[in-house]
């Protein structure tokens, strides 16, 4: 009987190792790959996420103007630090002011700068429109020959000079232009003043539409007259 060795089944270890090797050389290149590809993912999204954030932002800031009310002229619907945001674009395409709103203009008065040495942006409600006729006389605002509520105001009622006095103050708002007066009568600077006068429509920087602090008071800034 020949002796003979089964050779069938038999593995070199050297190559056993090599396949080995390179088969865990795979598995990490493939790993590695995969961690790329999940980091490149991210990197766009991030990205993406970024650009859309900027184009948001740059919207808002077309649409929308962040602003703080100072001083006490619109008291009692608006206090001082007051937080609202002005609408930049609420009269733009046909759409004009109505009487009751409430908006911030560039003065251009000398006498009406801020700490800066700029001309100051004040906060008022429109009370008459171009063309309307405007009297103020014996505590009462008179819109075209009708008495004017003034229920919304401060003290509920306007003089010129001192409470009481007997002064008639006569006006017909010229066109592109807009009376205003703050709501606290009594200390507001406002069209009844040579220093202001009624209003360019083109210095208006935007018409108050939400009030975001104090939060007891946050929401859509309404028109007192409708």
């Amino acid at each position: 009987m020949n002796d003979f060795t089964d050779n069938s089944s038999y593995q070199d270890p050297e190559k056993t190792a090599k396949a080995k090797q390179r088969g865990d050389n795979s598995s990490s290149e493939k790993k590695k790959d995969d961690e790329e590809e999940t980091f490149n993912a991210s990197l766009m999204e991030w990205v993406r996420d970024i650009i859309i954030a900027l184009c948001i932002a740059l919207c808002i800031s077309l649409l929308i103007k962040p602003t703080i009310v100072k001083e006490s002229s619109m008291e009692p619907n608006f206090n001082s630090n007051d937080y609202i945001f002005l609408s930049k674009t609420a009269y733009k395409f046909g759409r004009e002011p109505k009487h009751g709103d409430v908006i911030v203009f560039r003065t251009s008065s000398e006498h009406l700068l801020d700490a800066n040495g700029k001309h100051k942006l004040l906060i008022k409600r429109v009370i008459g429109l171009p063309g309307d006729r405007i009297k103020i006389a014996n505590g009462e605002v008179y819109v075209n020959g009708e008495a004017d509520d003034q229920s919304y105001t401060k003290d509920g009622d306007t003089w010129l000079e001192d409470r009481g006095d007997d002064e008639v103050f006569e006006i017909t708002v010229p066109e592109g232009e807009l009376f205003c007066m703050g709501d606290n009568r009594e200390v507001s600077v406002d069209s009844r003043s040579d220093d202001v006068g009624c209003v360019d429509q083109d210095t208006i920087v935007g018409k108050a539409v939400f009030r975001l602090f104090p939060l007891s008071e946050a929401g859509v800034i309404h028109n007192v007259y409708e």
